[in-house]
């Protein structure tokens, strides 16, 4: 079944068509208008009800046509200012804070996975205690903030948590206490800043969010560079916001969000800190590594059960056969074009922008074919979401 994505236009999303979203909209149906001050964000291809994709052919909505609700949800998206500092629950976290207040959450957890499909800034877990501790010393207006030497010795030890009472201590301060430590290291601490390649990155941020809390996490979170081609997982639990750039994301068929920065949506920074990972890690450890499953594909499998990605990539014109693990799936086609064998000997031309919904029985045998066996320079890439049955 060829999909049509849902678009969500939220205001951090690149405009118009220097988004790759908005980019791929038009590729999937030449017809759609797009405008130019308007925000594409995201692409949701799944059936989550916030925004199901659509069977092209007959109109339905796709969790009305599959017997099952799919474990995932799949996304592209497109990053012109940052994202909200966010932090999603565990499972068990996540049903308790839908009975409380359904209206704002829902039921299920969100672990996911961003794969970079162009160079991608992310602030992602909490910095290594030496790290922080090394910014409140090199920062004096930080440190005086945050309550002064005595206040950061328990950042000049390996006890993992250790940051929790001083992260504690910058999300539930005075707002124009906030304001005049940013506008303080603004004016006189530029210099520092730049020795941890960290000035344009402050300045970006505190002129989309003016003297914002989320500013100040900047030192106290992992700054991740991903090359095209790199991912991040992020598990519950884990503090994390994207900053800039395009990428693919999966994570499991949830939207829920506990925010506290860096948003003017609702910010509920008791339960965010009451449920943060305060463990510090190196931000190299962030990295996840694929998998190689042969010549032409990769997979990225997390430790959960609810989704995996498969990274298809053919640079000759050589059928290819791909057998996946017996579970429905989503193909995304970015680049290139390819003949899809379908049930019943027939075929079906997938390009950029094509979104295909995988059956058990395709998945079995997904069948790829150059339509232009001349043309050696056709390129092929595309990104599968499935169940994680690895």
């Amino acid at each position: 079944m060829e999909l049509v994505a849902c678009v969500q236009n939220y205001d951090w999303g690149k405009l118009g068509k220097d988004s790759e979203v908005a980019q791929l909209i038009v590729a999937n149906n030449p017809d759609y208008e797009i405008d130019e001050n308007k925000p594409y964000a995201e692409l949701w291809m799944g059936d989550h009800h916030c925004g199901p994709s659509i069977v092209k052919s007959t109109g339905q909505q796709l969790d009305k046509v599959v017997k099952d609700n799919l474990t995932y949800l799949f996304k592209v998206l497109s990053i012109r200012k940052s994202l909200s500092i966010q932090v999603h629950p565990n499972k068990k976290e996540a049903e308790q804070l839908h009975k409380n207040c359904p209206a704002l959450y829902d039921a299920n957890h969100k672990p996911e996975l961003a794969i970079a499909l162009t160079p991608f800034t992310a602030l992602c877990g909490f910095r290594p205690n030496c790290e922080i501790y090394e910014f409140c010393k090199n920062l004096p207006p930080l440190k005086r903030f945050l309550g002064g030497d005595k206040s950061i010795e328990c950042l000049n030890t390996k006890t993992p948590g250790a940051v929790k009472p001083i992260y504690e201590t910058l999300m539930t301060a005075d707002e124009d206490d906030v304001a005049e430590v940013i506008k303080c290291i603004a004016s006189k601490y530029m210099p520092v800043l730049a020795t941890y390649r960290l000035d344009e990155l402050f300045t970006i941020i505190n002129r989309d969010f003016p003297n914002d809390v989320g500013v100040l996490s900047l030192f106290f979170l992992n700054v991740i560079y991903l090359k095209p081609g790199e991912a991040i997982y992020l598990g519950a639990n884990e503090i994390h916001a994207y900053l800039n750039g395009d990428c693919v994301e999966c994570m499991a068929r949830s939207d829920n969000v506990i925010r506290a920065g860096l948003t003017p949506k609702y910010k509920d920074v008791e339960r965010l800190l009451d449920s943060l990972n305060y463990t510090g890690q190196l931000g190299e450890y962030k990295i996840f590594k694929p998998k190689r499953l042969d010549a032409n594909a990769q997979l990225f499998a997390p430790p959960v059960k609810d989704f995996a990605v498969v990274h298809i990539q053919i640079n000759d014109n050589e059928p290819y056969t791909l057998k996946l693990p017996q579970s429905s799936g989503i193909l995304l086609v970015l680049k290139g074009k390819r003949l899809l064998r379908l049930p019943g000997n027939s075929q079906l031309v997938i390009k950029r922008g094509s979104i295909i919904y995988l059956t058990t029985q395709m998945m079995r045998s997904i069948e790829l074919t150059n339509p232009n066996s001349t043309d050696s320079k056709d390129a092929f890439i595309a990104y599968i979401a499935t169940r994680n049955s690895f």
